[in-house]
């Protein structure tokens, strides 16, 4: 007669039963895999940011692997701004195309008060989503749960595995033309 009940303890580790094990590599490797899809042909910065990722890891911090993937890549490849902030926007956008030799236009002059009064962020983003598309780039946005905005760019040829990796990962993303 086949044993019908089941052992839990059968040797094998299920999904997060040793996070300084396989599950931490996995994680960590994910991480990188996306730190190269938005540092296209960057391997230098990606590995920097990749350093300071691990090295937040080793210092204890608990947070959600995207909080600390945030503060690694912010303002280098990545932008987190308050939901208000139109002006950081662009200029962190801008920023990040400039890498690319991309320059955004925005429809308007950023510089003018009149242009930022009748803009939102969502807005700037929609509009950096098209012309960045326009490259071959998608500009991408994550859930921040809050009153701000944050993402990154990678390139358009990537976009599906993108989508893979941020499900892996358990980051909600979408296409910055459609801001949370």
């Amino acid at each position: 007669m086949p044993d019908d009940d089941f052992e839990s303890d059968d040797g094998y580790d299920e999904p997060g039963d040793d996070e300084d094990g396989a599950d931490a590599d996995d994680q960590q490797a994910l991480i990188w895999n996306l730190l190269l899809l938005i540092n296209p042909g960057d391997e230098e910065t990606a590995l920097r940011q990749f350093a300071a990722y691990r090295d937040a890891l080793a210092d204890g911090e608990a947070e959600d692997p995207v909080w600390i993937l945030k503060d690694a890549i912010d303002w280098t490849s990545g932008f987190y701004v308050d939901w208000k902030d139109t002006e950081s926007l662009i200029d962190s956008l801008n920023q990040l195309a400039a890498r690319w030799n991309i320059v955004i236009d925005w429809g308007g002059d950023p510089s003018d008060e009149d242009f930022l009064d009748d803009v939102d962020v969502p807005m700037l983003m929609a509009r950096a989503y098209d012309r960045l598309r326009e490259h071959g780039y998608t500009l991408w946005t994550w859930n921040t749960d809050g009153d701000a905005y944050a993402g990154w760019i990678a390139l358009s040829r990537d976009d599906e595995g993108m989508q893979q990796l941020a499900v892996m990962l358990g980051i909600e993303i979408r296409p910055g033309s459609d801001a949370f």
